[in-house]
């Protein structure tokens, strides 16, 4: 398959770390508007999958085409560029910066905190941060330091700094771990907002959320997938009942 509809079309994707096969020939397709779950026990090889799509690990074999553009073998900097934003588990904000500093080092231009902190903020940029301040829930905040906000709040503004990069698609791993109900709740509803326009990836543990977030829901298991589809598909497939009640 050559040409493809796919915002993200990963093919017979292989990954072998000393003869382990970490990924083993896992083929997955993602849509433009899709909020797509990724779930799976532990070993699964879930976040190994994120690795490869965004660069920090190199495939063994197989194909990673974003938007028609094969990604396999880029530098991390470059797959960026691309689109591609991924958040890892621990938020990596910084503390001692303002909510409005955070999101203005993030603008494109402004890659590093020196870079940034060098250019003027003028008006595209105050009004970007302005957009993705209202996206993330935190208008009120922009004056605040990031030190003093929220566990919850903290892990917005990380997505919102990856927001301000306008990423076509967006890699989030157990991004609720720790939040409060309210958090949570908040959570899920700016997840669907910003997988408008563009294809959002969770991993994620707690079912109940990935009922309330997921378009789709994919079921990995030994490096490869077991399953796929809605929730109801998937928690009904016996292979994936096995698989969780057998651990």
């Amino acid at each position: 398959m050559s040409n493809t509809d796919f915002m993200l079309a990963v093919e017979d994707l292989t990954v072998s770390f000393d003869g382990f096969k970490a990924i083993d020939k896992l083929t997955l397709y993602v849509d433009r508007d899709e909020l797509r779950v990724i779930i799976g026990p532990n070993g699964a090889g879930k976040t190994t999958l994120l690795d490869l799509v965004c660069g920090k690990t190199r495939a063994t074999g197989g194909s990673i085409k974003f938007v028609n553009r094969e990604m396999t073998g880029l530098p991390e900097y470059q797959i960026v560029r691309a689109g591609i934003g991924r958040k890892f588990q621990t938020p990596s904000i910084y503390e001692n910066l303002s909510v409005f500093q955070n999101l203005a080092v993030s603008f494109p231009r402004g890659r590093g905190v020196f870079g940034a902190l060098a250019f003027k903020t003028d008006a595209t940029v105050r009004q970007r941060v302005a957009d993705v301040a209202a996206e993330i829930g935190l208008s009120d905040a922009l004056e605040r330091e990031a030190a003093q906000l929220s566990h919850g709040q903290k892990q917005w503004l990380e997505i919102g700094m990856l927001l301000m990069q306008e990423p076509q698609l967006l890699m989030l791993d157990e991004p609720i771990a720790g939040m409060s109900v309210r958090e949570r709740e908040q959570t899920a509803e700016l997840l669907k907002r910003i997988s408008r326009g563009r294809a959002v990836i969770v991993i994620e543990h707690d079912m109940d959320f990935v009922r309330e977030i997921a378009d789709k829901v994919t079921v990995m298991h030994q490096g490869k997938i077991l399953a796929e589809g809605s929730m109801d598909h998937v928690q009904n497939d016996p292979r994936v009942i096995d698989v969780y009640l057998g651990h």
